[in-house]
C-alpha cells in the first residue's frame, strides 16, 4: 500500500494555513475531507502529525520532518503542473460526475463531445456518491437521495415515476382488464406467471412497486437478470416479458410502440431527482451549464 497523493497536497494546506476549515477552503473540498486525508496520512504513518486545538493545528516534529521532506517535490510537482498546463493548447477544467449509469446514457452521452471542459463520470451507490462529493472527489450528483453532509446543498429539478412495462409481443389483455376491475389480488397471480427482467444492481425498483401497490414482498424471482435498465428496455423492445422502470428510461421506445406502459399504479410512485453540490464550489459556471443540459433533457 503507498500513501495517496492527495493527503500529502492536504497535509500541507493544513501545515500552511494552520487550520482544518481554512485547508478545506484552499482545497475546496470538505472539512470532514481534510480530516479524513489527514487521518488517513497519520494511520499511514503511523505518527501524529498535529497536535489538535481549538484554534489551530500546531504540527508535532513528525509532522514538521515529513513537511520538511515533501515541500520541495510537491513545489517542484506544482511549478512541473504549471508549465505543462500552460502548454496545451486549451486551458481545459475537469468536472467530476456521479449519476447512475442509465441517466448517463439518457442525458449526457450525446453531449459529451461538445462540453467545454473535461468530464468524469462515476457510477455507483447514492450514499457512496454523497460521500465523494462531500470528499471533493465529485463536483456534481444527480440522484434521489439526500444526504445530511452541512457541506452539501440540494436542488430538486426533476421526478421519476416507476412503471409496470412489458414488450410489444406481450399478451396483457387479462392483467389489463383485471386491473379495471380492481382486482388486485388476481393481478398480482397473474404477473407472477409471467417472464420478468430485471437488474441485479438494482432490484428496488421492483420491490418498492410491489409493496406500493399490492401490499406484499414480491415472492418470486425473476428471470432474466440483465446489466442495467436499458438493456432491459432493449430486451423488452418487440419482445415479450415485464419489468419495472423508471418512465423517463422508456419513454422514446414507448413513443415507437416498441414496448407497452401497463400501469402506473392507482397512486404513481415517484422520486424526486436532485442536483447535489458542495456549497462552495469554484466550478459553478461549468456545473449550471451540465445541469441545464439536464434539465433540458427532462424538458423541466
Amino acid at each position: 500500500m503507498r500513501w495517496n497523493l492527495e493527503w500529502i497536497r492536504t497535509f500541507k494546506a493544513i501545515y500552511e494555513t494552520g487550520t482544518l476549515s481554512a485547508a478545506a477552503q484552499e482545497l475546496f473540498i470538505s472539512q470532514p475531507g481534510v480530516s479524513l486525508h489527514l487521518n488517513s496520512l497519520e494511520a499511514y504513518t503511523g505518527y501524529k502529525l498535529f497536535d489538535r486545538s481549538a484554534r489551530k493545528m500546531v504540527p508535532t516534529e513528525k509532522g514538521k520532518i515529513l513537511y520538511n521532506c515533501v515541500l520541495e517535490p510537491l513545489t517542484k510537482m506544482e511549478v512541473a503542473e504549471q508549465h505543462f498546463h500552460k502548454r496545451s493548447q486549451v486551458d481545459r477544467t475537469t468536472i467530476s460526475v456521479g449519476m447512475c449509469f442509465e441517466t448517463f446514457q439518457y442525458t449526457l452521452e450525446e453531449h459529451i463531445a461538445k462540453l467545454p471542459f473535461n468530464l468524469i463520470i462515476k457510477f455507483g451507490e447514492y450514499p457512496q456518491m454523497q460521500q465523494d462529493l462531500d470528499h471533493g472527489l465529485l463536483d456534481l450528483i444527480v440522484t434521489p437521495q439526500k444526504g445530511n453532509q452541512p457541506n452539501l446543498e440540494y436542488k430538486a429539478f426533476s421526478k421519476e415515476k416507476l412503471v409496470l412495462i412489458a414488450g410489444s409481443e406481450t399478451d396483457t389483455q387479462v392483467i389489463e382488464d383485471l386491473l379495471a376491475e380492481n382486482k388486485i389480488k388476481e393481478v398480482v397471480e397473474a404477473l407472477k406467471q409471467q417472464l420478468w427482467y430485471s437488474t441485479a444492481a438494482d432490484m428496488e425498483h421492483l420491490k418498492n412497486f410491489w409493496l406500493t401497490h399490492f401490499g406484499v414482498h414480491p415472492d418470486f424471482s425473476p428471470n432474466y437478470i440483465v446489466p442495467n435498465i436499458s438493456s432491459i428496455v432493449r430486451c423488452l423492445s418487440c419482445g415479450s416479458g415485464f419489468a419495472i422502470v423508471p418512465d423517463f428510461l422508456c419513454m422514446d421506445v414507448h413513443a415507437q410502440n416498441k414496448i407497452k406502459i401497463v400501469w402506473e399504479g392507482t397512486t404513481p410512485l415517484e422520486n424526486i431527482l436532485y442536483f447535489g453540490t458542495r456549497k462552495k464550489t469554484m466550478y459553478a459556471e461549468e456545473i449550471a451549464q451540465l445541469q441545464t443540459l439536464l434539465k433540458e433533457k427532462w424538458k423541466v
